[in-house]
């Protein structure tokens, strides 16, 4: 697909999505958005693409939303007209991943600057890194703005405490990507020159399980988040029975007492 505010690439079962609007650290305009979310719906139909990379070009990885084109009355941008379409009704979403309802995990490599809405990709990622010159803050309080689903999913990630400071704090505290990792907000910092490698050798290392029982324990762990214990565990009882019956179900056995890397059909 072509694109203008992104790149998207495929290599193999991996599609790579690339912010990339160097010149303004990546900001979402609403264009961007709408080509983001084409570029989603693009990997989550293509049978060959097993998982998504998300990362940026330049110094940032995403600064949020593009202030420039932020009308003076605060409300959200839309190229649709208002309210005609459901996600206007929801919150805004903006360059978020369409997490609660596409199978296939992400995976945000955080090469730069990453605040305001850029953080949505380190709370709704499935696997996040960053370079070792990553840096993360939220900058809603210092434009004269409430930190909304941004610092509300950050609560659920961060201990609450450091949650309320990095909002209360505004632009004026940054949070460097070792103390991220130090606090479970990322799972690793990696070199910064070796950022995409280390990405696409962790997607390789994903890519290389059966991809169905990959898609199966990830719904099992996000949906199960919002449900009691019982009946979490009964709903990925209920994935697993499902992808027991798939082909790649029975090849995972017979590749393992063939003692033979097993052929993965996805289906």
């Amino acid at each position: 697909m072509s694109f203008d505010t992104i790149k998207y690439e495929v290599d193999g079962h991996t599609a790579t999505i690339t912010l990339n609007r160097p010149d303004a650290l990546n900001a979402l305009s609403p264009h961007m958005i709408t080509e983001l979310r084409s570029a989603y719906a693009e990997a989550e139909n293509d049978d060959r693409v097993w998982l998504v990379i998300v990362t940026g070009s330049g110094r940032a990885f995403c600064t949020g939303a593009d202030v420039k084109e932020i009308p003076g009355d605060g409300k959200v941008v839309n190229e649709r007209p208002y309210l005609s379409t459901y996600e206007q009704w929801e919150a805004p979403q903006e360059g978020t991943p369409p997490y609660r309802t596409m199978a296939k995990p992400i995976l945000a490599a955080i090469n730069g600057l990453c605040c305001g809405a850029g953080l949505d990709w380190i709370t709704t990622g499935d696997i996040v890194i960053a370079s070792d010159k990553a840096t993360f803050f939220d900058p809603h309080v210092s434009i004269g703005l409430v930190a909304g689903r941004e610092v509300v999913r950050l609560a659920r990630v961060l201990p609450r405490s450091v949650a309320l400071r990095m909002a209360l704090m505004g632009k004026h505290e940054r949070m460097s990507a070792q103390r991220a990792y130090e606090l479970g907000m990322i799972s690793e910092v990696v070199e910064h020159d070796n950022l995409l490698e280390r990405a696409h050798e962790i997607a390789s290392i994903v890519n290389s399980n059966a991809p169905l029982a990959v898609r199966g324990t990830r719904l099992a762990i996000l949906k199960g988040l919002d449900l009691p214990i019982h009946e979490a565990e009964m709903l990925a009882e209920s994935f697993r029975e499902r992808v027991t019956r798939t082909e790649d179900a029975l090849e995972g056995p017979r590749a393992f007492v063939e003692k033979r890397a097993p052929e993965w059909q996805c289906r």
